[in-house]
């Protein structure tokens, strides 16, 4: 299992950002990713339920860090498809599986599902991303300083 580096300022994953979630991502195998996370009180929408949006950002996090193994190669979110199977509780342990299927030139494809403690599916989706084009690549690694593998207590 290898731990993913994570950002600084990252609504998801950015260690620095204090309305984020401070999620840790981590590898098991090529093409495949997860994550347990604690959806805190503010980001609720009707009451004890996580806002959809915040679950839909989370499953598009664990998609793109299944396909993006290399760090200076970055592909982003084209299209995004979320299916919410059952409401997304706060304040209880979650896991995110992010998997890569299909990746061909420019293109790829991935799902993220997320899951109780029981194992049962409360949200899905399935994603497709492209390539950052060269310039924008390079703008984006100039600004990766924050970047890096923190431990797990930070």
């Amino acid at each position: 299992m290898e731990k993913l580096p994570s950002g600084s300022e990252c609504f998801v994953c950015g260690r620095d950002n204090p309305f984020g979630l401070k999620m840790f991502f981590y590898r098991e195998a090529k093409g495949s990713c997860f994550s347990n996370v604690t959806i805190p009180e503010q980001y609720q929408s009707y009451p004890g339920v996580t806002h959809g949006g915040v679950v839909a950002a989370i499953l598009d996090e664990a998609s793109g860090r299944a396909i993006n193994a290399d760090p200076d190669l970055f592909m982003v979110t084209m299209e995004l498809t979320v299916r919410y199977r059952r409401p997304v509780p706060i304040e209880q342990p979650l896991k995110v599986v992010g998997t890569l299927l299909k990746r061909r030139g420019k293109v790829a494809t991935a799902k993220g599902e997320l899951f109780d403690p029981d194992g049962n599916l409360l949200a899905e989706s399935s994603g497709m991303f492209v390539d950052l084009p060269q310039e924008q690549q390079a703008q984006m690694l100039e600004g990766m300083e924050g970047w890096r593998v923190y431990p797990d207590e930070e």
